[in-house]
């Protein structure tokens, strides 16, 4: 309803005494502990009253030098030999199942990428990029969440999918762009997406799955949505990228439930850490931004689903978000467009050539006598023949038609877009040769 000037200059007046007599009340009620701009405290150092940092005062000059500080500790609980060095620490809900489960998860993951990578080298498929060596990072922290939990990869979490049941078929089917790709083709390969489970489409621009975790967090917490949270997975290079700090700090400061899952594998693609950050790797972050977090051995299956099984319930109890750093090694090239050994010496790679994740996970069931030689023969053949199954079959099939390069966007298409699909029809009529449509859906 509407006032007349008179009184909303009146209305105007009650509430700026209102508001004065507000601030007299609380500004005698602080006296007591107001003193110079300080607060006073019955025992102990005076504490700063400045709203961008509450600290103790110190009255000797000492400028910070955080390299001299001691790295943060790094938690494991199984050794590269398979030896739990803490017996206390070992997950009591995870079963012998569970565990061949897991070795069988990033077994399947590296041999799928075997396959992938070198029909991308017969010219087969256009792109691929390897998960060798970061095996443990994806199925240990995919054990540890529930499929409605919401996840944004980059582009290197190919387990993830795995484990929460995309299938041969499905990977299979993106990599070659095919009718039963899920999208349709318009992506490159290993551009996974999953609505079904939750796994929101990789991007190719590096970082930009970071702020939308944040987002996508943020509104979970809107909503009430209380029993799930949001993780989202990057690598060393991607926490140098711009799109990192806004990330960051909106979860921080908004009480995002979200989980950063840092991959620090060493190399962004050629540009190595000791050349991205002069800091403690990627946790000293989350010290600057108010985050808890933690630093954990990347390829210790067990510490990973430890880290991120607490990190979880500590997202949901307290809505606020979790950074955790899995320390690890790319051992493949960064994609099948990248060289390694340009930049990096074989005898760094031979480092880690006997302390992958799968193989300290095998040590482990070797040592508890729950795997032998038989048993890795028979894994090995069986899925095998099913990624080559799946492969074969994927290749046979026909690519989508051309109009989906114009569909799902608009409910009917604009004219500059219907105009666009005309040269589109004229150009492949006029040069057959080039464009083999017969390879395609009509």
């Amino acid at each position: 309803h509407l006032h007349t000037t008179r009184e909303m200059s009146l209305l105007a007046s009650r509430a700026l005494h209102a508001t004065r007599r507000g601030v007299l009340h609380a500004l005698r009620a602080a006296q007591p502990v107001l003193r110079k701009g300080f607060a006073t405290q019955s025992s102990g150092p005076e504490v700063s009253l400045y709203p961008g940092a509450k600290s103790a005062f110190r009255d000797t000059l000492a400028i910070v030098d955080p390299l001299q500080s001691a790295p943060q500790e790094c938690y494991r609980i199984m050794d590269k030999k398979g030896v739990i060095v803490n017996e206390a620490e070992f997950p009591s809900d995870v079963t012998p199942e569970m565990i061949h489960l897991w070795y069988r998860e990033m077994t399947c993951l590296s041999l799928l990428d075997e396959t992938l990578y070198s029909a991308q080298r017969q010219g087969r498929i256009s792109f691929y990029m390897t998960n060798n060596g970061e095996e443990g990072t994806h199925i240990g922290s995919a054990a540890a969440l529930e499929l409605k939990d919401i996840v944004y990869a980059q582009y290197r979490e190919a387990g993830v999918l795995l484990h929460r049941g995309f299938t041969l078929e499905e990977f299979m089917n993106q990599c070659y762009s095919n009718t039963l790709d899920l999208g349709k083709g318009r992506q490159m390969p290993v551009h996974y997406g999953s609505a079904k489970l939750n796994f929101h489409t990789i991007s190719s621009p590096l970082a930009t799955q970071l702020p939308q975790a944040s987002g996508a967090a943020y509104a979970l917490k809107v909503t009430q949505q209380k029993d799930r949270c949001v993780v989202c997975y990057f690598g060393d290079g991607a926490a140098s990228e711009g799109d990192a700090h806004p990330a960051f700090n909106f979860a921080a400061t908004l009480d995002c439930p979200v989980i950063f899952f840092c991959r620090n594998n060493g190399y962004a693609i050629s540009t190595p850490t000791k050349e991205q950050y002069r800091g403690d790797g990627i946790v000293s972050r989350a010290i600057g931004y108010g985050m808890r977090y933690v630093r954990v051995d990347g390829n210790d299956i067990f510490a990973i689903y430890n880290a991120v099984k607490a990190a979880r319930a500590a997202c949901i109890k307290d809505q606020r978000p979790v950074l955790i750093e899995a320390m690890t090694y790319r051992v493949g090239h960064h994609s099948t467009s990248d060289d390694s050994s340009a930049y990096r010496p074989p005898s760094e790679a031979s480092l880690f050539d006997h302390d992958t994740p799968i193989e300290r996970l095998r040590n482990y069931l070797t040592s508890k006598g729950l795997w032998d030689e038989a048993k890795e023969a028979a894994l090995l053949t069986g899925l095998r023949a099913e990624i080559r199954k799946q492969f074969a079959a994927a290749e046979k099939r026909k690519k989508p038609a051309l109009t989906e390069l114009f569909s799902d966007v608009y409910d009917k298409l604009p004219n500059h877009l219907q105009e666009q699909w005309e040269q589109v029809k004229e150009h492949v009529a006029k040069y057959p040769s080039e464009y083999p449509t017969d390879r395609h859906e009509s």
